[in-house]
C-alpha cells in the first residue's frame, strides 16, 4: 500500500475511532453487559472503510475547504450499523462464525442473547447519532432516509442477507450473485459515499455521480472479499477462511472463477473512477480508498 493511502486510511480510522469512543456508552454504564458487548465488536480492529469513504466523499465535495465539522459522527453511525450487521451475521442462526476481525465473535464471548441485543442497540444508537448530525435539517433527514433504505429489505443490507441465506445449497447464477452483493455489502458502501457528499453540501448532480461511483466500488469490494475467502487463510483474513465454500454461498468466484473475478473488480473500479472525472484532483483521496478496496490482501 502506498504511504499516502496508508496515512489517509489511518487518519480516517483515528477520527472514526475517536467519534465511536465518544458516542458509545462506556463499559461501566448500567447495564454493563450490553455496553461491553457493543464495544467488544465495535473496537475489534475494523479498518473503518465506510467512515473513511464518507469522509473522502465529503472532502471531494468541499474541495479546498477540507472536511466539514462533525463528519466523523456520520462515519461513526455508519460503522455502528456495519458492526450490528456483523454481530448478527455471525450468529449460529446465520453464518455461525466464531471469529471476526481476528477475535472471538460477540455471541462466543457474551452469549447469543446479549449478542442479539448488542446488534439491536448499535442500530438504535446509530440512528440517534444520525438525528443529531451537525448539518442542515433537510440534509439530516435525507441522510437518515438513505441509510435506512440501504440497510433495509428492498435492495438493502437485510434483503441481501435474506437472499444470501436462501441461496445456500443452490447453484449460483450471475444474476443472483450480483443481486446479493449489491444489497448485502454494496448498499452500505454506496450510501457511505453518498451521505458523506450530502453532509458536505452535494447538489443533485453530485449525488448522482456519487451513487454510481459507490454502486460500482461497493460491488468491486465484495467481489474481492469473495476472492480473498478462497485464496487467504484465517490468520490473514481475521475471520474464518473458506466459509463461503463450506456453506455453499453464492459468490463471484463460484460463478466466474478467481481470475475473471479479479478482472471484473478492476474493471468496476475503472468505471467508478470515470464517474469522478469532473472533480479532478479533488477526487484523489476517494479514488485512492476505492483502489485500496480492490488491491487489499485481507
Amino acid at each position: 500500500m502506498q504511504a499516502e493511502v496508508k496515512d489517509l486510511l489511518l487518519s480516517g480510522q483515528e477520527m472514526a475511532d475517536g467519534a465511536l469512543e465518544r458516542l458509545l456508552p462506556p463499559e461501566t454504564q448500567v447495564p454493563a453487559s450490553i455496553h461491553k458487548a457493543m464495544r467488544h465488536s465495535t473496537f475489534a480492529g475494523g479498518k473503518r472503510l465506510r467512515p473513511v469513504l464518507a469522509m473522502e466523499a465529503a472532502r471531494m465535495i468541499r474541495g479546498d475547504s477540507g472536511l466539514p465539522e462533525g463528519i466523523a459522527d456520520l462515519g461513526a453511525a455508519i460503522e455502528m450499523l456495519h458492526t450490528y450487521s456483523l454481530i448478527h451475521d455471525d450468529l449460529p442462526a446465520l453464518d455461525n462464525d466464531d471469529l471476526r476481525r481476528g477475535k472471538p465473535t460477540c455471541h462466543v464471548v457474551f452469549g447469543e442473547a446479549i449478542a442479539i441485543l448488542a446488534g439491536d442497540a448499535l442500530q438504535t444508537r446509530a440512528y440517534e447519532v444520525l438525528a443529531n448530525l451537525r448539518c442542515p435539517a433537510p440534509a439530516t433527514v435525507e441522510i437518515i432516509r438513505l441509510i435506512a433504505q440501504a440497510t433495509g429489505t428492498v435492495e438493502g443490507m437485510i434483503g441481501g442477507q435474506v437472499l444470501d441465506l436462501e441461496g445456500e445449497a443452490t447453484k449460483p447464477t450471475a444474476a443472483s450473485v450480483d443481486a446479493i452483493h449489491r444489497a448485502k455489502t454494496g448498499a452500505l458502501i454506496r450510501v457511505s459515499v453518498v451521505t458523506g457528499g450530502i453532509y458536505a453540501g452535494a447538489i443533485p448532480e453530485d449525488v448522482h455521480r456519487l451513487t454510481e461511483f459507490g454502486r460500482k466500488a461497493g460491488l468491486a469490494f465484495q467481489i474481492v472479499d469473495d476472492v480473498l475467502d478462497v485464496t487467504q487463510d484465517s490468520a490473514q483474513l481475521g475471520k474464518t477462511a473458506g466459509k463461503d465454500i463450506a456453506s455453499d454461498k453464492a459468490t463471484w468466484p463460484a460463478v466466474f472463477g478467481i481470475e475473471a473475478s479479479r478482472q471484473h473488480a478492476s474493471k468496476l473500479i475503472g468505471e467508478a473512477f470515470a464517474e469522478l472525472a469532473p472533480y479532478g484532483s479533488a477526487a484523489d483521496g476517494l479514488k485512492s480508498v476505492a483502489r485500496y478496496l480492490v488491491e487489499r490482501t485481507h
